[in-house]
C-alpha cells in the first residue's frame, strides 16, 4: 500500500514538473511573440491617402475624376502640393476643370505645380512665377543646340557681338544669363517627342533680364548652352572671350617714339643778314 502510495506520488511530482516546464516554455514563446509585434510595429510606415492619376496624362488635357484614384503613400515621403482628397482637386463650388501643366505618368501623384487652377487656362502666363515675364530668343541648329531643347529646361545665353571703338572693334562672345528657365519652344509650351529644330525658344526672366536680352539680340547674336538636371554649380559672370584670347595673340607693345635732340640757336645779325648760330644749352 504505501509503495502504490508512494508510486502515485512520484508520478504526481514527475507530471507537475512537466507542467511547470511547459507552461515556462509557453510563457518565454509568448514573451517573444510580443516582443517580435513591438518590433514589427515601430517598423510600421504612417501612410497617408493621397491622389494619383489612374492614366497617363499630356499637357493640355482636361482632368476628370476618373482620371485619378486614392492610394496610400508613406507619410516621410510626400512632396509638397500634394491631395489628399477628391474634394480638394475637384472643389464641389465650382465645375470649371482643371488643366494639365506638365505630362504625369500613370500612379504619378497629381501635384499643385502640374495642374492649373479650376478654369484657369493652361498658357504660358500659368507658368509664370509672380513677377517675371515672357520673352522670345530667335535661335536656329547651331544656336538652339540641334534642337534637344524642352520646356523645362534650363541654359545659358551668350552673346555675341563687336565692341570697341576709334577703328579698333574686336569679336567679342560673353555670359549675359545664366541658368534661365525655358517655358516654351516655338509654339509649345509642353512636351516635344524627338528633336526638333526650333525657330524661337521663351524664357521666364524678370523685367531687367528682359531690357538685357533684347538689347543683346538687336546688336548680336545670341547662343544657348544646355544645362544639365541637378547641375547647381554656380557660373561666372564675367566669361568672356575675344578673338585675341581665343588664338592666344599678344599684341606687340607699340615702338618707343625717338625724342628729338634740342637744339638751342641765338639769333645774331651779320650786316644786312641775320642768322640763327647754334650754342650749347644751359638747361
Amino acid at each position: 500500500m504505501r509503495m502504490i502510495f508512494g508510486l502515485v506520488l512520484l508520478v504526481g511530482i514527475a507530471l507537475a514538473g512537466g507542467a511547470v516546464y511547459l507552461a515556462k516554455g509557453q510563457i518565454g514563446q509568448y514573451k517573444s511573440a510580443i516582443a517580435r509585434a513591438e518590433a514589427a510595429k515601430q517598423k510600421i510606415i504612417p501612410m497617408q491617402t493621397v491622389i494619383v492619376a489612374s492614366r497617363a496624362l499630356k499637357y493640355g488635357e482636361k482632368l476628370a475624376a476618373e482620371d485619378v484614384r486614392s492610394v496610400e503613400f508613406p507619410v516621410n515621403a510626400l512632396p509638397e502640393g500634394y491631395y489628399a482628397e477628391m474634394t480638394s482637386l475637384f472643389p464641389e463650388t465650382t465645375d470649371e476643370p482643371r488643366v494639365i501643366l506638365r505630362p504625369i505618368e500613370k500612379d504619378e501623384l497629381i501635384l499643385s505645380v502640374k495642374v492649373t487652377k479650376p478654369g484657369e487656362d493652361a498658357g504660358l502666363t500659368s507658368r509664370l512665377a509672380p513677377g517675371m515675364r515672357a520673352f522670345a530668343i530667335n535661335v536656329d541648329v547651331s544656336s538652339g543646340v540641334s534642337g534637344f531643347l524642352r520646356p523645362g529646361d534650363r541654359v545659358d545665353v551668350y552673346w555675341t557681338g563687336r565692341v570697341g571703338g576709334n577703328g579698333s572693334r574686336t569679336e567679342v562672345t560673353k555670359l549675359i544669363e545664366a541658368s534661365v528657365a525655358l517655358i516654351a519652344v516655338d509654339q509649345r509650351s509642353g512636351d516635344v517627342e524627338g528633336a526638333q529644330i526650333a525657330r524661337t525658344v521663351t524664357v521666364a526672366v524678370d523685367p531687367v533680364q528682359v531690357a538685357a536680352l533684347a538689347q543683346a539680340q538687336s546688336t548680336g547674336q545670341l547662343s544657348l548652352s544646355l544645362v544639365g538636371v541637378g547641375d547647381d554649380v554656380e557660373v561666372a559672370s564675367n566669361i568672356e572671350v575675344n578673338q585675341q584670347d581665343l588664338l592666344g595673340i599678344v599684341e606687340a607693345a607699340p615702338a618707343p617714339e625717338a625724342v628729338a635732340e634740342k637744339v638751342c640757336t641765338i639769333r645774331t645779325r651779320r650786316g644786312a643778314e641775320v642768322v640763327n648760330l647754334p650754342i650749347p644749352c644751359t638747361n
